[in-house]
């Protein structure tokens, strides 16, 4: 996309795909999502290939058109929030890494919550490397009273350095049950898997003055363009005694200080479909032959029983990049 001005893609006509979700969750798990995907240029096969979470790990889907995803393999558990990346001939899978399942679980009766960034290597998206770790807590406001949680890694060059933006601490969302990222850093190393070292402050956190932000940070996913870089962030906020995630689009010439522009996916009402009523969460951007397509994942309401997350598509044409 570092052809694509900021122009071209703030006025490119974005719609919701029609036969959104494109990925339901499967009956074992109230969710899907956290989608990270890999266009066909990026892959040996020629293929689309998706990574993402459900309550059981992250889990690798395939397909010919990056629309009709089936099911490849679950690549490992105790892992959530998958960004997957493909560099000199190999692939890299990033997540964090949570306690076992159950001990996390206990978090909602007090047991505190712990989590790492953590990678996995492949040649071929199908044998993985052992996973080791890349990102362990090194700045206070990383933990606080409900544990230590990094989460959301999203790997991007910068300069001469590996960036890798993450989520950390946490926040209580009272009407879902469950807690919520409540920063947003950086770390750097001049090697992709290890050796990060972290910005010693946020670069976002959450605001009460801010309508949009007025909870926590949510992820961000950070791309550059031919002018300038953009933030894709999901930040979390209560409006009208509930909470609710929408997807905006910030605007920075550096990585690191970004401006709000606008917001760039809400929640709403898909024809007779909820299935994105009340939260819009973490996405993927991608451009593929003349589409930019966002991939996201959304939630039809807070109830932790009742609510569902799924994955659908938002996408545009754009010409002249």
């Amino acid at each position: 996309m570092k052809n694509l001005t900021f122009e071209q893609f703030n006025k490119a006509d974005f719609t919701l795909y029609e036969k959104n979700p494109i990925i339901k969750n499967p009956a074992e798990s109230f969710v899907i999502a956290d989608p990270s995907v890999l266009t066909p240029e990026m892959c040996h096969d020629n293929k689309w290939h998706l990574f993402c979470h459900t309550f059981f790990g992250v889990y690798h889907y395939e397909s010919n058109d990056g629309i009709s995803f089936s099911k490849v393999a679950k690549i490992t558990n105790r892992a959530m929030r998958p960004n997957i990346n493909y560099i000199d001939g190999k692939y890299y899978l990033f997540y964090e890494r949570t306690k076992p399942v159950i001990l996390n679980a206990l978090s909602l009766i007090g047991v505190k919550w712990k989590s790492e960034i953590y990678g996995t290597e492949s040649t071929d998206l199908k044998n993985w490397s052992k996973p080791y770790l890349v990102l362990g807590k090194t700045q206070p406001f990383e933990e606080d009273e409900h544990g230590q949680a990094l989460s959301n890694p999203y790997l991007m060059r910068k300069d001469d350095k590996w960036r890798m933006y993450y989520s950390c601490g946490q926040t209580f969302i009272k009407d879902c049950g469950f807690c919520e990222p409540r920063h947003i850093n950086f770390a750097e190393s001049r090697r992709i898997t290890n050796g990060y070292l972290s910005r010693s402050a946020p670069i976002i956190s959450p605001d009460k003055s801010i309508k949009h932000l007025n909870l926590c940070s949510g992820c961000l996913k950070v791309y550059e363009l031919k002018d300038c870089y953009i933030g894709l962030q999901n930040g979390i906020f209560e409006e009208n005694g509930k909470s609710h995630s929408a997807i905006m689009l910030l605007k920075s010439d550096d990585g690191e200080n970004f401006e709000f522009i606008r917001h760039f996916l809400v929640p709403q009402k898909c024809g007779k479909s909820n299935w994105m009523a009340q939260y819009v969460y973490a996405c993927c951007l991608t451009y593929y032959k003349g589409k930019l397509r966002l991939y996201f994942n959304a939630r039809n309401v807070s109830n932790n029983l009742t609510g569902r997350e799924s994955i659908g598509i938002y996408e545009a044409e754009v010409k002249d990049i």
